[in-house]
């Protein structure tokens, strides 16, 4: 009887242990924003007016430099879910599922489900339809009082609408099944409508709703992801985050043309902007309308920010706050007419740095609305939410943990971040081959100009099949330099075909290619180049 009660007592202790170790265990709030560039007052912009965002980096960490391991969306989330780089998940446009290839791959809920933790989702985690349901997620997420927008095309004015139908069925009925991406609506649209009229707000509205069952359950904590498609094309949102700009004091890009001495492959013809209503199919984007465009993604952004504050002012109403982190990221930056494009896309620093910011409850206190230098990547995000609630990383991740950050911002950290694209002027912005639509409706002409200017650079390097199919851009981004190796993708070490090198000391926006003046510095970069991720990070016990 005695060892009988003996072991009910050890039972129960060890019961009440495993339920207050799950009490104890911070919740996850995962915020993500589609297209994002560091255009956010926390991170010195004078025009956008960000203030939900800059209040969480005032309270947590900000890191200056964080960069995708591609700016493309679905192989930019393949990576960051699953802590592997774009050379291991082969993911490299946005057409296959990386459960296809790779099925037995984690993803970070997926693995903290596996580990007690409840994982739902409201919005953009993932791209497009690779949601990952079955694996990634343990419930479905909350249904709120408001009705889910069903716009065609996503646009609320009735102008739009039929502009969006219309284009939408000339294509249909000359490509077929094959017309996606061709015929599409306008780039913008400002309506005197409710936030949640588009899905950013509603997306928002789930999200609290969900929250709201999440926090009835104190057994388990909890995953909650929630991902804004702004500011991605189409830029729609309601007039009121119109209204917090005036035009004329609008800055646009001071650098208008693509580097000197750059690659001819390394940036496209802003396909993604000119298949939309009324944007120019060729030329310049001139001025005025430049402005309009760079209005409309400040709006979009200023919309999201503010479905961010009503999310993390439901968190606080909620009473989880104080056991929550709260991490926020873009899957990639954006050109807006910088270097003479717009969209994503490429190899250079404005498409592969990104903003992302944490917020722990137990972080020093000291270190609260600090920035970090350190050299960071979205694949190091894994890694990081294991360490900050308790939990070993798998073994196979591909990044490093940022933890240690939050306790000393400054320390000595990686040496270099690792980002690519395949031949951005020769491929669609999903990173696909040019479809025969695009070349024949759009671009033929201007696909022959960026051949001639590739040809013209490359001479007897230049092979179709190989710069269409097979040329990747490597990237480099150093705490001074940013190199670009351009070579075959399927030959581990092949020669490359090109070298770029950008000098951020001396030359912050990247408008001069120096590698042929710098062969010295190019040789000992290709050195560090040739160590890969492994040998560029930092061992934080030294």
């Amino acid at each position: 009887m005695k060892n009988l009660k003996l072991l009910l007592q050890i039972i129960i202790l060890t019961f009440v242990a495993f339920i207050s170790q799950g009490q104890e265990k911070k919740n996850i709030l995962f915020i993500a924003i589609d297209d994002l560039r560091p255009e956010l007052g926390c991170y010195g912009s004078e025009i956008a007016v960000t203030p939900n965002l800059d209040k969480l980096a005032g309270n947590g960490l900000l890191f200056e430099r964080a960069y995708c391991q591609q700016a493309i969306c679905s192989p930019s989330r393949a990576s960051l879910m699953t802590g592997s780089r774009p050379e291991t998940t082969t993911i490299i446009e946005n057409y296959t599922y990386f459960r296809d290839v790779k099925p037995d791959i984690k993803t970070i809920p997926q693995y903290f489900w596996e580990n007690g933790y409840e994982t739902v989702y409201s919005g953009k985690i993932f791209h497009g339809k690779f949601t990952d349901e079955e694996l990634s997620w343990s419930r479905n997420p909350a249904r709120p009082a408001v009705n889910k927008p069903n716009f065609p095309g996503g646009y609320a004015l009735p102008e739009n609408q039929e502009i969006y139908k219309r284009n939408k069925a000339e294509m249909k009925a000359k490509y077929g099944g094959e017309s996606y991406g061709l015929g599409l609506g306008p780039a913008y649209e400002c309506a005197e409508v409710e936030d949640q009229a588009y899905m950013d707000g509603y997306n928002t509205d789930v999200a609290i709703a969900t929250l709201k069952g999440l926090a009835e359950d104190k057994d388990k904590p909890f995953f909650l992801g929630l991902g804004f498609i702004n500011p991605h094309l189409n830029w729609v949102s309601p007039k009121k985050y119109w209204d917090l700009y005036k035009p004329e004091e609008i800055p646009l890009t001071t650098q208008e043309s693509q580097p000197e001495n750059g690659a001819a492959m390394g940036l496209h013809a802003s396909f993604e902007l000119r298949v939309r209503d009324g944007i120019p199919k060729s030329g310049n984007i001139e001025p005025k309308l430049a402005r309009k465009l760079k209005h409309a993604y400040l709006a979009s952004v200023s919309y999201v920010d503010a479905q961010i504050g009503r999310m993390i002012t439901a968190l606080e109403e909620a009473g989880l706050r104080e056991n929550t982190i709260i991490i926020v990221w873009s899957d990639h930056g954006w050109h807006l007419g910088d270097m003479g494009v717009w969209g994503k896309a490429t190899n250079y620093e404005i498409a592969t740095r990104v903003p992302l910011m944490i917020w722990t409850p137990d972080m020093p206190d000291k270190n609260r609305g600090k920035s970090t230098e350190a050299l960071v990547e979205l694949v190091d995000i894994f890694p990081t939410l294991c360490e900050l609630t308790g939990l070993a990383s798998p073994k196979k991740l591909e990044g490093q943990s940022f933890a240690p950050l939050l306790e000393n911002p400054n320390q000595k950290w990686k040496k270099a971040a690792f980002s690519q694209f395949p031949t951005p002027a020769l491929r669609e912005w999903a990173a696909n081959p040019l479809s025969q639509g695009m070349r024949e409706i759009y671009f033929g002409p201007l696909i022959e100009e960026v051949e001639g200017r590739i040809i013209a650079q490359q001479k007897e390097k230049w092979d179709r099949a190989l710069f269409e199919n097979n040329l990747m851009g490597y990237a480099m981004r150093t705490d001074r330099y940013r190199l670009v190796v351009w070579k075959d993708r399927r030959e581990k070490d092949a020669k490359p075909v090109f070298i770029e090198l950008f000098d951020h000391q001396s030359d912050p926006n990247e408008t001069t290619n120096i590698s042929e003046k710098h062969p010295n510095v190019v040789a000992k970069l290709m050195k560090q180049f040739q160590e890969g991720w492994k040998g560029n990070q930092i061992d934080v016990g030294n």
